[in-house]
């Protein structure tokens, strides 16, 4: 089914990307700039800061415009005392922190706003696959479960190879939604990430085109013997976390800890089958006693080590490889690319 808010305005998304959505200055339209986001630092003597407005003589008038460049020779104690800047000509001003911003800083600003190129390019009917993780797709869903939707984006290759770049996933916290781009989404997969694989065994799809189908065919591809060190450690270290909780708040999140369990269980037939099971299966109505919090923590955690002990065996006996299959997986990936050149998502 085609999910009516995946045609959403671009701009309600959250974008995960390195953009500063600052404009540029233009000593022609301001005699002011704005500010980069780590403005709080006191910059020492002989760094390079530009001005963030005029700088006037004592008779008022303009001795080096907004936007020119001058060294600190002496800096504040604090925020509330102005800096000393020399200027190329040997002019030093008195100049606040609020006005001043580091060279670097200035010249790592947005060439122009990012916002633009992105919002025209309709980056959310660029999704190729689509599907339905969490509670839901485990079948421990309840009447206050959300529907989170994950899935995959091809971005066009020309904003793919533009200045502009693309954002490695799409957010709407409104919708539960998040699309990664197809190299960001390979990456983690490749390492490992849960719910990342979890997207690729999922029961619940919703849209999937011809590329997505691909995928879909060669994910046996993205396991191996990582999916032991990956689930295991971040179990061992969330339910260390749960144990001090316990001492020091007398309580823990239960969702939480069911998921943890949930995961040394998927992660023990990954390497049994060398495929992964999203559903709960037989294990539903134990995982749901722990979610209601009917469960005590002491007897959480002893099948939590239960299930470790059974992970390890399956690790040792396990037929997947010790790395996944990078050669076939990039193959699929340039292919991708060549095809995103095509007007139509492929």
């Amino acid at each position: 089914m085609d999910h009516p808010n995946l045609h959403r305005t671009f701009n309600r998304l959250t974008l995960s990307t390195t953009y500063n959505r600052t404009p540029p200055f233009s000593p022609h339209s301001s005699n002011s700039m704005s500010l980069p986001k780590n403005h709080s630092l006191i910059h020492s003597p002989g760094t390079q800061v530009v001005s963030q407005k005029d700088v006037m003589t004592s008779n008022d008038r303009i001795a080096h415009p907004a936007g020119a460049v001058g060294v600190v020779v002496r800096s504040p104690v604090d925020r509330t005392h102005a800096y000393r800047v020399k200027f190329s000509d040997g002019f030093e001003a008195a100049i606040h922190h609020d006005q001043l911003v580091q060279l670097s800083e200035f010249k790592n600003q947005t060439i122009r706003d990012a916002n633009a190129p992105l919002m025209s390019s309709g980056l959310y009917d660029r999704v190729i696959y689509r599907c339905v993780i969490g509670s839901r797709a485990y079948g421990l869903q309840d009447e206050d479960s959300d529907t989170d939707r994950r899935g995959i984006y091809l971005p066009p290759a020309e904003l793919h190879w533009s200045l502009y770049g693309v954002p490695e996933q799409l957010e709407n916290d409104q919708t539960q939604e998040v699309y990664w781009e197809l190299q960001k989404f390979i990456v983690l997969a490749l390492k490992a990430n849960p719910n990342v694989l979890e997207c690729l065994y999922s029961p619940i799809v919703e849209s999937v085109t011809p590329l997505g189908k691909d995928l879909l065919a060669m994910r046996d591809a993205f396991l191996s013997k990582l999916v032991f060190q990956t689930f295991s450690g971040y179990v061992a270290s969330q339910f260390k976390k749960m144990q001090t909780d316990i001492r020091n708040q007398g309580r823990v999140k239960w969702k939480h800890v069911m998921h943890l369990i949930r995961l040394l269980l998927s992660g023990s037939h990954v390497l049994q089958s060398g495929e992964m099971r999203v559903d709960a299966g037989q294990h539903r109505d134990r995982l749901l006693t722990i979610k209601r919090g009917e469960m005590p923590f002491d007897e959480a955690d002893e099948w939590r080590k239960k299930l470790q002990q059974d992970f390890e065996v399956a690790f040792r006996t396990t037929p997947l490889p010790d790395r996944p299959d990078y050669e076939r997986v990039n193959a699929f990936l340039v292919d991708a690319r060549r095809k995103a050149i095509q007007e139509n998502l492929p």
